[in-house]
């Protein structure tokens, strides 16, 4: 007997796809029932009824996690057979040296030194030994040379600034910058109207000198004979005196402009002469310019058979120059000469600007090689000192102070400060820190520094 809930109307399904429930022609379908199989029996029924016979069976929700929870364990067991058999087929000792040979291919890294205090020790078989130089600590005697830049310049003893005596027109220019004159030389013409001037004071002054002259002949004359007045005499020689001061002052002012005061023509034009012999260094005329200022130089002239090479010294170097010292100086100009001379002064001054001390050589310069404004180079040189001198490679900069290696025992190193006096080309003299006979690192110590 079919029951009321295999009439409801059935919802064909493959239940996921169940390849067992299709073979059986199973279908499912719902019902209030739950969940039922119906499988057809109508195919081989003579009277082509079809009877649906219902097989109640419930379905749990939970199978897709339960083939999940498969697969993973079938994984797993996989795994642990994979690991077993490895163990069974591998032999143990042939794994043991297998990891022995790879730890033996990694070898142990040793320290180049270890340190104990302040003290650094290279152990034996370090690579640093072969990389360290120690050498002993020896004094010497060594002269310290100082190289300095400088410049030629003309001896300031021996330099005049020729200025114009008079105002006026330069006619005539009659030399050149650069040339070489003598002494008394002409050198320039002006028209000038302070020298017609110049002539007139001096006429003026001749005429009154002569005329109080005859004043007082004639007031003594007087007197001789007892007609005078000693007041009028004494007036007409005050009167005298006063005219043959101002004679001599038209004179002297005449000679001044390089005239003489006897000269018989009379002229405006002045004749400029050089005071010195020497070379024209500077010209600031030409012909046709009109000099107003008798305080501005016209030319200059310098006597340049005695230069002076001057030096600027650094102020942490003053103290190694002195006067006297022998000093030689080389020119671009003439790089195969040495010029041989002593420092002639020390500037007591500082220049405020530079810092630096000028220093003056003097060279005799009668073939005038040597020529204002040249570029030289000076070297200094000092009497010999013993100074204990350490290669520059054995020092090291540490914070602004300057420190060696010392070997105080074998292969056993300590930092110690100097004091370092100067450095010269690849060495250097130490004034303090150190002692004859130390042993030091001369080279590699900044792989100690490390």
């Amino acid at each position: 007997m079919i029951s009321s809930a295999a009439r409801a109307v059935p919802r064909p399904d493959s239940i996921g796809g169940d390849p067992i429930a299709s073979a059986f022609e199973f279908r499912q379908f719902p019902c209030d029932l739950g969940e039922h199989w119906s499988k057809n029996f109508g195919g081989g029924n003579a009277a082509g009824l079809v009877v649906n016979e219902i097989v109640r069976a419930k379905v749990s929700t939970e199978a897709p996690s339960v083939r999940t929870g498969r697969t993973l364990a079938l994984l797993l067991s996989g795994l642990v057979l994979g690991i077993a058999a490895d163990r069974l087929l591998v032999p143990k000792g042939s794994l043991e040296g297998g990891l022995q040979s790879s730890a033996q291919a990694v070898p142990h890294t040793q320290a180049p030194f270890s340190r104990i205090g302040n003290r650094i020790i290279v152990p034996p078989g370090s690579l640093l030994r072969s990389q360290l130089v120690v050498a002993d600590v020896a004094s010497k005697e060594v002269s310290r040379s100082l190289v300095l830049p400088a410049m030629v310049e003309s001896d300031p003893a021996r330099t005049v600034k020729v200025l114009p005596p008079v105002t006026g027109r330069v006619v005539e220019l009659k030399v050149q910058l650069g040339e070489r004159v003598v002494e008394g030389q002409e050198l320039a013409i002006i028209d000038s109207g302070d020298l017609a001037q110049a002539y007139s004071d001096v006429e003026k002054a001749q005429s009154a000198a002569t005329l109080t002259k005859k004043a007082l002949d004639r007031q003594l004359g007087l007197l001789k004979i007892g007609g005078g007045a000693i007041k009028e005499r004494e007036q007409a020689e005050s009167d005298y005196a006063q005219a043959e001061a101002e004679l001599d002052r038209a004179q002297m002012r005449l000679r001044s402009m390089g005239v003489s005061a006897e000269q018989i023509a009379k002229s405006r034009l002045l004749t400029m002469k050089a005071p010195v012999a020497g070379s024209l260094i500077d010209l600031q005329i030409a012909p046709g310019a009109f000099l107003n200022d008798t305080t501005a130089a016209a030319m200059t002239i310098a006597n340049l058979d005695t230069i002076w090479v001057t030096a600027n010294v650094p102020e942490k170097d003053v103290a190694f120059v002195f006067t006297g010292q022998t000093v030689n100086v080389t020119f671009p100009a003439y790089p195969d000469k040495v010029f041989s001379g002593k420092v002639l002064f020390v500037s007591d001054v500082i220049e405020p600007d530079t810092r630096r001390n000028k220093v003056r050589i003097a060279f005799d310069n009668p073939d005038k090689l040597m020529k204002p404004n040249m570029f030289a180079n000076t070297t200094f040189v000092a009497p010999p000192l013993s100074r204990l001198v350490v290669p520059t490679s054995a020092l090291l900069m540490t914070n602004d102070k300057t420190s060696v290696f010392v070997e105080v025992a074998e292969w056993a190193f300590e930092r110690r400060d100097v004091d370092v006096a100067y450095q010269e080309g690849p060495t250097a003299a130490v004034k303090a820190g150190l002692k004859p006979g130390e042993r030091i690192v001369v080279k590699g110590a900044v792989r100690l520094n490390d």
